[in-house]
């Protein structure tokens, strides 16, 4: 560890790659452009994400010192005042698309007050359940980098290489430890992953890469199931397992790097597997009930709490993998009419923007 223990110093010199791999590049928003102008059903979808943009030039950044919602229970002060504070997450990301689609300057001045505002005071705690909600964050600031003033773009990439090294040695990382390789680690490969690319930061993305290879071998198994399904006997984090796992994949592959959908572990699993295992309980071929036999405390904890969705024996919801389905449609196009029986024929924002990054 000590290599990156000592990248801190070094790491802001070496981040001079402008591709955007983790949110859209230059053509992806040219496409973009285009379906907003020729596409009706864009049109209006576009128009509403306008209208959001708009209404939060006259915000101000709501920051947290420390983010907590891992091990909180539903109505935890400490656990509401961040779920108020993550508001910022999408508007961040709000403001930098509306920025890359018009060329306005408020929408980049306002993203980087925000984004300087969250660099300043957020301290990371190597808590990948809390990191995992700074996505849309990485997203803003890899879409708006290039544009950024010296001063504030340094201050933004030393948070953003803190909070990676905080999750690659953080003592919830330690052999032995199940937050080493149960969905906990899923998330925290996804993030370094993520800063890693975002950053251009070559160690980041080897480290992420390489434990993704390890963490395909003891989360997954060659059934398709996952250890954190086998422990909570939830398909919830199965999805919640998987979901991180793919978005690393997708960043990989755009970078012309291995497929990691397809990868085969030393004892067979793969994560191609792990999301066709979903598809009969998605699709309705088969049933769940969640929870029944969890080995979690939290678990109980929450069905105790009457939070939505946690009590022992509640059905599956095919909606609830809905993230999955739309991720690994990168990579299996075929899912598409699924996904469209799931979800139905609304239109949806975010659709559209993964859509862009699909292979042609």
């Amino acid at each position: 560890m000590r290599k990156f223990v000592v990248t801190i110093a070094l790491a802001l010199s070496s981040f001079s790659s402008f591709s955007q791999l983790v949110s859209l590049n230059n053509d992806e928003i040219k496409k973009l452009k285009t379906q907003i102008k020729n596409d009706i059903e864009t049109k209006k979808l576009y128009l509403g994400a306008e209208k959001s943009a708009l209404n939060y030039l006259s915000g101000q950044p709501n920051p947290i010192d420390t983010i907590r919602t891992e091990g909180l229970l539903q109505g935890n002060p400490k656990k509401e005042r961040t779920r108020l504070a993550l508001a910022d997450m999408n508007k961040m990301f709000a403001l930098a698309l509306q920025y890359r689609i018009t060329g306005d300057q408020k929408y980049l001045n306002k993203c980087v007050e925000f984004l300087g505002a969250w660099a300043k005071i957020n301290k990371p705690n190597g808590d990948p359940i809390d990191d995992t909600n700074l996505d849309k964050a990485i997203e803003a600031y890899d879409l708006i980098k290039k544009d950024i003033p010296a001063a504030d773009k340094k201050q933004i990439e030393l948070w953003l290489t803190e909070t990676a090294l905080a999750e690659i040695n953080s003592k919830r990382m330690k052999t032995g430890r199940a937050t080493a390789i149960n969905n906990w680690n899923a998330h925290r490969l996804k993030e370094v992953g993520e800063i890693g690319y975002t950053l251009n930061n070559q160690d980041f993305i080897r480290w992420a890469i390489d434990n993704l290879k390890s963490h395909i071998n003891i989360n997954l198994y060659p059934d398709g199931t996952s250890l954190d399904f086998k422990e909570r006997d939830a398909m919830h984090y199965h999805i919640y397992d998987l979901e991180p796992l793919l978005k690393l994949c997708i960043m990989i592959d755009r970078a012309n790097g291995p497929n990691f959908y397809t990868y085969e572990s030393p004892k067979g699993s793969s994560i191609k597997k792990s999301v066709e295992w979903l598809i009969p309980y998605i699709n309705g071929e088969k049933q769940h009930e969640e929870y029944v036999n969890t080995t979690v405390k939290f678990d109980r904890d929450r069905a105790r709490n009457n939070e939505p969705g946690f009590a022992p024996g509640t059905m599956f919801k095919p909606s609830l993998a809905l993230p999955v389905l739309r991720l690994s449609l990168y990579f299996n196009p075929a899912q598409n009419d699924l996904l469209k029986n799931v979800s139905g024929n609304s239109g949806n924002w975010q659709k559209v923007l993964d859509e862009l990054k699909h292979k042609r």
